[in-house]
């Protein structure tokens, strides 16, 4: 799932600005980028957002407002030292020209953000605006997990119906079976005139169908079912064991398909495989 979120905190004179970003990923991935002001705190951010996330990549990104009261100081020595130095590069290559002050104000560090902020208050601001930010996203997060839960439901609910179909077909499907084995058995004992037990010709055909019958694989459907709904109406990481369940349900499903030679049972196969399928594509997107 993805999510976007905001936070803000006062540091200094300025304001600090964090802003998270969240992709779906197997595994916890946390990407941190500063400001140059910042930048010593990037460890800090890091060990601050593992802390609150489980899964996903996490773009954090930190910077101030410069419209947000920020000062600047300047640094004397250094400012009259470029002042000196192109002026002296003014004497040699054009001295008539005047060196204006807004050129010392773009050369890089003479006029530089006020920075002087001590380790602890950046923390707390860090972590203020952070856990703000992480919160927004993790609501947004929640949003559409809540859409994709309800999503993941229907298309189950799909799948369970289809397997009920599978069910009522079930017993039908089974006399089918064994009367045609039975008249093919007896026809083949007419065929070539043998003597063979009727009583052992029946227990041997039972076998068989027993052997082709379904209903194991149906009662571990229902179970997987269960399963599911439970986890998919929890607020814990899910995501995995979700999928798990779905490749079981596949597993499943495919055993019937391979049993059964009916065609009623083989299309209801087929259509819950694709629904299945889909419920996979869609659970890789839950944490």
């Amino acid at each position: 799932m993805t999510g976007f979120g905001i936070g803000h905190a006062p540091i200094g004179r300025s304001r600090l600005i964090v802003e998270a970003r969240s992709v779906n990923h197997r595994f916890l991935d946390v990407r941190v980028r500063a400001c140059k002001e910042l930048i010593d705190h990037v460890m800090y951010v890091e060990q601050l957002a593992r802390q609150q996330l489980r899964r996903g990549r996490v773009e954090i990104a930190l910077r101030t407002d410069a419209n947000g009261g920020q000062g600047f100081a300047i640094d004397m020595g250094r400012a009259q030292a470029i002042y000196e130095s192109l002026c002296a590069l003014r004497d040699r290559i054009a001295p008539t020209d005047d060196v204006p002050f807004s050129l010392l104000a773009s050369i890089p560090d003479a006029l530089v953000a006020d920075s002087a902020w001590d380790a602890e208050a950046c923390q707390q601001a860090i972590s203020q605006a952070l856990l703000q930010a992480l919160q927004a996203a993790d609501d947004m997060r929640k949003q559409e997990g809540d859409l994709l839960t309800r999503d993941l439901l229907t298309r189950l609910e799909t799948v369970r119906n289809r397997t009920q179909s599978i069910a009522a077909r079930r017993c039908e499907y089974s006399t089918i079976v064994r009367d045609r084995l039975l008249g093919r058995v007896q026809q083949f004992i007419s065929d070539h005139d043998l003597a063979i037990d009727p009583s052992r010709i029946a227990q041997e055909v039972i076998l068989i169908v027993e052997r082709s019958d379904i209903e194991e694989e149906l009662i571990r459907l229902e179970s997987h079912f269960q399963q599911f709904e439970a986890l998919a109406c929890t607020d814990e990481p899910v995501g995995r064991r979700l999928d798990f369940l779905l490749q079981e349900m596949g597993r499943e499903i495919n055993t019937v398909g391979s049993k059964s030679q009916d065609a009623c049972i083989s299309h209801a196969v087929v259509d819950i495989k694709a629904e299945i399928e889909r419920m996979r594509e869609q659970v890789q997107n839950v944490e």
